[in-house]
């Protein structure tokens, strides 16, 4: 028994090995890739547009100012002023937009601080940027940049009747897929899907699956986040917690007139139900939680970088962690792949019809394709790496203020986010209900147990406290 268990310790260890030595190489060559991928676009967009439009790799100031927007630092974080409805609005931005330790950066750093060590310091991360004062003449040049013409989708976006919707209108809403009651409703129900699906995800999988009594009762309200599915894609957007949360309460509280409510959200849609919840304690309850992404920051970390690294580990297995590593750290790869699928969706859509025969239903393609790479990209660093310093804050409130039942449900063979994050968030929350379901990932959750989990949620509903 003893030598059985040293074998398969080797062999783990030899696995392990391999593994980081390919991400290694790999990883390597990515670097460099997205290195050159950036002067490639910066030749296409002056092609395409007559206009050669920064990216990350510039200064984080020439990226934000670019856009008609007011870049500040304070204490290490980094927020835009913005002015909507001739309102100034303060948003706040993650560092790992413009933070990303690669290959080809650290040499670059290496040889600039060699020729010029007094900027080292300067630029090493973590260091204090410029402080902007915002004054009267600043809120003249916003008010002077708004125009009545609306912007165009880039030409690497899908231009679908879909993808554009948004530009047919200023007071454009989040596309929402309600279903149930309708004369007699008591509670209303919102559904929050994560990074890259939509509402389809909900209403493809659970609508079908919930009682007569259910629907007689519950109002169910499946929201497409902005830049994701049937929803707004705004090319000058950043995606930030704030225009989320706006979208949301603008698009489903207010012309539904919600007003007691159940959330059910997953993975990066917990972070936005955590932010809901708190900005409206007395009217849920209850607050059920699908893989959320939940990692205590060590002592000494950066909440935001520390995130990145363990969403996106930079490793070539599992699988799904490379995808989401490619989508965090490279931001022309990920727009490359973006090109190549979200533009051509309707394409890849078709041939997954045709060579399926339609045995095969396509919500979970439909929330794969339906988004642009400015939506996926700022989404990705702005909600999930940059809440990573206020989800603490987040989890204090619904312990200590809210009132609301929570439960947590979580695929014991996640990969993508491990099943130790419900259990943090578990142990900051004594009273919430943990359910770790056997022989489940980060999709099948939900997908392929859509009847049971639909009477779980019925039964959570039913029992929730007032």
């Amino acid at each position: 028994m003893e030598m059985k268990y040293s074998v398969q310790k080797l062999s783990t260890m030899a696995v392990a090995c391999l593994n980081e030595i390919t991400s290694f190489m790999v990883f390597a060559v990515l670097d460099i890739l997205d290195f050159v991928l950036c002067y490639v676009y910066r030749v296409a967009d002056f092609v395409m547009e007559s206009e050669c439009k920064p990216c990350y790799c510039s200064s984080s100031k020439e990226v934000i100012t670019s856009s008609g927007k007011i870049l500040f630092s304070e204490q290490g974080q980094s927020k835009i002023v913005r002015l909507t409805c001739t309102k100034l609005h303060l948003e706040e931005i993650s560092d790992t937009l413009y933070t990303r330790p690669s290959l080809v950066s650290e040499v670059s750093k290496s040889s600039t601080a060699t020729r010029n060590p007094s900027r080292r310091t300067r630029r090493r991360a973590g260091a204090v940027r410029p402080t902007y004062t915002v004054n009267s003449a600043i809120v003249e040049m916003l008010q002077a940049q708004q125009t009545q013409t609306l912007p165009v989708p880039r030409w690497s976006d899908c231009n679908c009747k879909t993808c554009t919707s948004w530009t047919s209108s200023r007071e454009e809403t989040l596309f929402v897929k309600a279903d149930g009651a309708i004369d007699n409703m008591q509670e209303d129900v919102i559904f929050i899907h994560g990074f890259i699906s939509s509402s389809a995800f909900w209403s493809e999988t659970l609508y079908p699956n919930f009682s007569k009594s259910a629907k007689s009762k519950y109002r169910f309200l499946a929201v497409d986040l902005l830049g994701f599915g049937r929803s707004p894609k705004p090319t000058d957007s950043l995606y930030t917690l704030r225009e989320h949360l706006d979208m949301i309460e603008r698009s489903v509280m207010e012309p539904y007139k919600v007003k007691c409510f159940h959330i059910v959200a997953h993975s990066l849609g917990c972070i936005l139900a955590l932010a809901l919840a708190v900005s409206h304690p007395a009217s849920v309850k209850s607050l059920t939680l699908l893989a959320p992404p939940y990692f205590p920051t060590p002592k000494g970390e950066q909440a935001t970088q520390y995130m990145m690294r363990r969403i996106a580990p930079r490793r070539v297995w599992p699988l799904i962690g490379l995808g989401a590593s490619m989508a965090c750290w490279y931001e022309h790869i990920s727009r490359t792949i973006c090109l190549l699928i979200c533009k051509n969706h309707r394409l890849w859509e078709f041939l997954a019809k045709l060579f399926t025969r339609n045995r095969i239903r396509t919500y979970l393609m439909e929330g794969f394709f339906l988004h642009t790479h400015n939506a996926a990209w700022h989404t990705l660093h702005n909600i999930i790496c940059g809440t990573a310093g206020k989800i603490e804050g987040y989890i204090d409130e619904v312990k200590n203020r809210l009132k609301c039942d929570v439960a947590i449900f979580h695929g014991q063979n996640d990969e993508l986010i491990p099943v130790e994050c419900s259990y943090n968030m578990r142990s900051r929350i004594p009273r919430a209900n943990l359910k770790v379901v056997e022989d489940k990932d980060h999709i099948t959750i939900v997908v392929g147990r859509q009847k049971a989990f639909a009477r779980e949620l019925e039964g959570i509903w039913r029992n929730a406290s007032c």
